[in-house]
């Protein structure tokens, strides 16, 4: 069976097939990322909460393609923002990147305003957590979703080249040994045995096999 997962994010896609890795094996799943699929439409992000806009994504992706879909949305809430940026993460810093600009350019013009604005806040302060909902949505309208969270602090300066998004200024709490490692500084097995993405998809697994075994063709 074909899964389309609702993102061209490279990093997303890399990501999340690892962490699937087990539900892949186990039901025989074949793993697509929508840049993969044609005349799949481009949902804006409307809603206001991470499952909101996770669950349009999925939808309208089932829908479009006729296969089980699979999207996240996730961001970053810093506690002395008010939760900010949030469901804003990926365009916090508006149209400052320019609008053609590549991801990576817009990761960074993102990371440089978050830490403009969080300058002057003392280290005890600065804390904050990576949120995601994960949704998995079938053609035929069902749905279900999951949480995760991973709690940390905001570094001062970005460290770390293996990750995207905020993960060079992410502090995990909870490092074995008093480590303060940047959560870019993680290999792959260790950010996605922690990280807020991996909880979520992990915390669904059970829902993605009784939704996608129900799905599946007979012969």
């Amino acid at each position: 069976m074909r899964v389309v997962l609702a993102t061209t994010n490279e990093h997303k896609v890399h990501e999340l097939r690892q962490i699937l890795r087990d539900v892949v094996d186990e039901l025989d799943l074949e793993i697509v990322s929508a840049a993969e699929v044609d005349g799949l439409p481009d949902v804006a992000e409307t809603e206001v909460t991470f499952v909101g806009n996770a669950t349009l994504k999925a939808v309208a992706v089932a829908r479009a393609s006729g296969l089980p879909a699979l999207a996240d949305d996730s961001g970053l809430s810093v506690d002395v923002l008010g939760g900010a940026p949030g469901v804003f993460s990926a365009r916090w810093s508006g149209s400052h990147a320019g609008p053609d600009a590549p991801r990576v350019e817009k990761d960074r013009a993102n990371l440089e305003l978050l830490l403009e604005q969080v300058s002057d806040v003392p280290d005890e302060h600065r804390g904050a957590a990576f949120m995601c909902a994960a949704v998995v949505a079938t053609p035929d309208g069902r749905t279900a979703y999951a949480m995760g969270e991973v709690r940390g602090t905001l570094a001062r300066e970005p460290r770390g080249a293996n990750g995207f998004g905020y993960d060079p200024v992410f502090v995990p709490a909870d490092q074995p040994d008093g480590a303060s490692r940047h959560l870019a500084e993680y290999s792959d097995s260790e950010k996605n045995a922690i990280s807020h993405r991996g909880r979520a998809f992990r915390a669904l697994g059970p829902a993605i096999r009784e939704l996608l075994t129900a799905a599946r063709p007979t012969t």
